[in-house]
């Protein structure tokens, strides 16, 4: 059964809905997903990103689009207010490891900061009944026991994983004490077309291949992970935003998503130069840091609870987003 079929049209249908994030990876797909559906979509847009999937695919044509930084709460509580928001899909994060390393104090800002500011404005909104907020895998740190469930604490060391620790606490402590309608989010991986962030493994590696160069492997590849195709992403979200809309108890509980097919770095690029029909050879450098080695997720709750499956595989992900980089990078067939 695809993604689309699992959608509830008429939930969505003229549904204001206020998308944070809207130029990054997730953001583009979850927009096109919701105006698909015909959603109201009103996206908070902080940078403005020429080359992002909004854009390109003239999403931004058909969505109201408020200019403004996810940490401003008076301004979230103006856009929720004037354009009466029913439902809040959180994305908006500084995503990147290596940036976080470097610049922790902008990552917890944004991060962290952004996450308060928006629950708060949603607990001084009314009109607003169902909130989303993107957590991660990152957000339970290293733990022996594989794979995490939702049961695992929430222990983020380094920068990036602690402000992922720290929000996804946020939003349980806002439906705990407060009893505001917000569940969470914690995806593996996640790649697909539209991802700008070249350091990242799945387009830096096909971007060097369309260029006839060795992709780079920045640690010494055995590092372990869950990788989740966008799309499945984007449609995980809506999900949960509609099962939380019929069920109560959904409230202030967290889902992992994940196929649950747990590849070395390795053994992605390998996947990658495959379907590519490459020959050249990575160039491992091991010089990652402040990663952990061996992370992925269960997603047994998001089955029964939720009735949950993922609509692509790893390599039917992995096609559509080589197909997509082609296209963009204007390398042919």
């Amino acid at each position: 059964m695809a993604a689309d079929d699992r959608l509830n049209r008429q939930f969505w249908q003229d549904r204001p809905t206020l998308v944070t994030g809207a130029t990054g990876l997730l953001g583009g797909w979850l927009v096109q997903r919701l105006l698909a559906t015909g959603a109201d979509v009103v996206c908070l847009v902080r940078d403005w990103v020429p080359q992002s999937e909004f854009v390109r695919a003239r999403l931004i044509d058909r969505v109201k689009v408020v200019n403004g930084d996810v940490r401003k709460q008076s301004l979230l509580e103006r856009v929720l207010g004037e354009y009466e928001i029913d439902t809040v899909i959180h994305l908006a994060a500084q995503t990147i490891v290596g940036i976080a390393n470097r610049n922790p104090v902008s990552t917890f800002k944004t991060n962290i900061g952004g996450t308060w500011a928006l629950l708060e404005a949603c607990r001084r909104s009314p009109t607003v009944k169902q909130i989303v907020v993107a957590s991660s895998d990152k957000a339970y740190g290293e733990h022996k026991q594989l794979p995490y469930d939702e049961e695992a604490a929430l222990m983020g060391r380094h920068p990036y994983d602690v402000s992922k620790s720290c929000a996804d606490l946020i939003a349980q402590s806002y439906a705990a004490t407060y009893k505001l309608p917000v569940a969470i989010t914690r995806c593996g991986n996640f790649y697909g077309g539209g991802d700008l962030n070249w350091n990242r493994l799945v387009p830096g590696t096909i971007r060097s291949v369309l260029r006839g160069q060795r992709p780079v492997i920045r640690s010494d590849g055995k590092f372990v992970r869950d990788y989740f195709y966008a799309e499945d992403g984007a449609a995980a979200n809506m999900l949960l935003a509609e099962r939380m809309a019929a069920d109560n108890k959904l409230i202030g509980q967290a889902f992992n998503f994940s196929n649950e097919s747990q590849v070395t770095v390795l053994e992605l690029v390998d996947r990658v130069l495959k379907l590519m029909d490459s020959k050249l050879e990575p160039d491992v450098r091991n010089g990652a840091a402040n990663e952990i080695r061996e992370q992925y997720l269960s997603a047994r709750k998001a089955h029964e609870i939720l009735g949950w499956t993922p609509s692509f595989t790893l390599d039917e992900g992995l096609r559509r987003t080589i197909e997509w980089y082609r296209e963009f990078l204007g390398a042919g067939t």
